[in-house]
């Protein structure tokens, strides 16, 4: 079994059938084998920019996520601490996160995201 987290942009897109994402990224997300996890720092990140207007998304987000088997992933002290030593070639701070979380959990972030690709850990790019 393969874990995968989804940066931010990839979970909307998929939550809006966004044709960006390629087959290959679809695939992976769909496969009923694959263990694919959402960060709380994405749902925060969503609700932010819901909530000044900038992201509206179709249909409830938490049902959304349900439906599509994503599993959460929380937010703990070793994710927080680990964002300390990452070098700033990204100064996102909800990218950052994402990017310590999949370093600490050993998941493949998928994103589509370049700056984030010169970080040493495990990518699927779209």
């Amino acid at each position: 079994m393969n874990g995968y987290l989804l940066d931010t942009h990839i979970l909307i897109w998929w939550i809006e059938n966004n044709p960006a994402l390629s087959d290959v990224v679809r695939q992976v997300i769909s496969d009923p084998r694959n263990d694919i996890y959402v960060s709380a720092v994405s749902i925060w990140e969503i609700c932010i920019k819901q909530g000044t207007g900038k992201l509206s998304l179709p249909g409830d987000l938490p049902e959304r996520i349900r439906t599509n088997n994503f599993l959460p992933l929380s937010i703990r002290f070793d994710h927080a601490l680990a964002v300390q030593g990452l070098p700033f070639h990204h100064t996102d701070p909800f990218d950052r996160m994402l990017i310590a979380q999949s370093e600490v959990e050993g998941l493949t972030l998928i994103t589509h995201d370049s700056r984030i690709w010169v970080y040493p850990i495990s990518l699927l790019k779209v």
